[in-house]
């Protein structure tokens, strides 16, 4: 307790974002169901955060991960590879880059990747830095003639596919975090259980609690136009299926023309017609 509170009294600074962060705790509303194309396959869905208004506002109001380094965004470090085929993804399409659209070009996958570790142990290959404590090396600057921020990403827009399709697993599948289990029920059978929820800043584990600023919590951040299950919507059937996605959002949709039970804190309140309001349209 005494060093939750110190971290409050360190943070509760007017001029600081990360003080307008809500907290990480509040209730959230949840929903299950099977998989249309698999049986064995359910999926667990935040509805708290899959209706929030969250979106990313890298370049427009972000305040990075790193204190005096918005430009960064939460680009400020290289990102870890999940497996081989997220290896490969990269590979690929780091080949269609060039120097007129990379500021840090490199050839040779060695070249832009570095052997590192996560916890310390075991050893890890991530996307290489600029410079030592720099920012990850595929990150263009504002200013960059080809254009700023991610050269996967824009290459992806360039050549008309998802940024998924081309970026490190973390850096696309953030800030949806999704979990998976095999569990054991009552009658003896084993069904798959995938978690989506947010990527809040536990999911860094402690040192999640260090970033200088977090977007998820902050309403700074939930300025989306469409809720996040619609924004999101090719990552989500990436990570749970085609099938499963369209389901989720069908439920997804339903719940959101009612209030909603424990809607996220950082999202601005809905405003919702009263029963008494005679409607004209």
């Amino acid at each position: 307790m005494a060093s939750g509170n110190k971290l409050r009294v360190l943070v509760d600074v007017p001029d600081d974002p990360r003080s307008r962060e809500v907290d990480l705790d509040f209730p959230r509303e949840w929903i299950e169901f099977p998989d249309p194309d698999d049986a064995e396959h359910v999926i667990r869905a935040d509805l708290t955060w899959l209706l929030s208004r969250w979106t990313c506002v890298f370049g427009r109001g972000c305040h990075g991960i790193i204190a005096g380094r918005a430009a960064d965004g939460c680009c400020s470090h290289g990102a870890f590879f999940t497996d081989a085929d997220d290896e490969n993804r990269v590979r690929a399409a780091a080949k269609r880059l060039t120097p007129e659209t990379w500021q840090h070009h490199r050839r040779g996958f060695k070249q832009y990747t570095e052997m590192d570790t996560i916890d310390g142990k075991s050893p890890a290959r991530r996307t290489a830095t600029q410079r030592p404590d720099g920012p990850c090396v595929f990150l263009n600057d504002a200013d960059f003639p080809g254009g700023g921020g991610c050269a996967l990403h824009a290459q992806a827009l360039r050549d008309g596919v998802h940024p998924l399709e081309y970026k490190p697993d973390v850096c696309w599948q953030l800030p949806i975090r999704r979990e998976q289990d095999w569990v054991k029920r009552p009658d003896g059978t084993k069904v798959l259980v995938s978690t989506v929820t947010e990527f809040d800043r536990r999911g860094w584990g402690a040192g999640g609690h260090d970033l200088d600023w977090w977007c998820t919590s902050s309403p700074e951040a939930h300025v989306g136009r469409e809720p996040m299950y619609v924004s999101y919507g090719p990552e989500l059937a990436a990570l749970i299926g085609q099938a499963a996605y369209d389901r989720l959002a069908e439920l997804c949709a339903a719940r959101a023309r009612g209030p909603q039970v424990a809607p996220h804190p950082a999202t601005p309140a809905r405003r919702t017609p009263s029963p008494r309001t005679k409607r004209t349209s």
